[in-house]
């Protein structure tokens, strides 16, 4: 059974930094497509960043130079390092999954809010 559970959401002010981990089991992140999301109420969900097996990221444009995708393969944990938080960036952050590079990222965590006091 494969779970994803994000971790190291909360409150910060703007100009801030968080730190979001997903700790993943039944999968591994060296060889799985992993990725974050976010979603802000009334708005259609949107992709953040995402890492393939060999480590090359892909990053939102609104977020670039701010925020930061890594995974640590030996604990299994995929992070999103957010620097320079801005009230737009306030939203529920997922974790997601998938075998290939193609498709629909098939596996989903609960998500953990974020939000930006200013």
């Amino acid at each position: 059974q494969v779970q994803l559970v994000e971790s190291g959401g909360g409150s910060v002010q703007a100009g801030g930094s968080l730190r979001l981990s997903c700790t993943a089991s039944g999968i591994t992140t060296i060889t799985y497509y992993m990725g974050w999301f976010r979603q802000a109420p009334g708005k259609e969900r949107e992709g953040v960043a995402r890492i393939d097996p060999a480590g090359s990221t892909t990053y939102e444009e609104s977020v670039k130079g701010r925020f930061t995708i890594s995974k640590n393969n030996a604990m299994n944990t995929l992070y999103l390092q957010m620097n320079n938080v801005k009230p737009e960036d306030a939203a529920m952050y997922y974790c997601a999954a998938k075998y290939r590079a193609w498709g629909d990222f098939r596996y989903w965590g609960q998500g953990t809010q974020v939000t930006v006091s200013s």
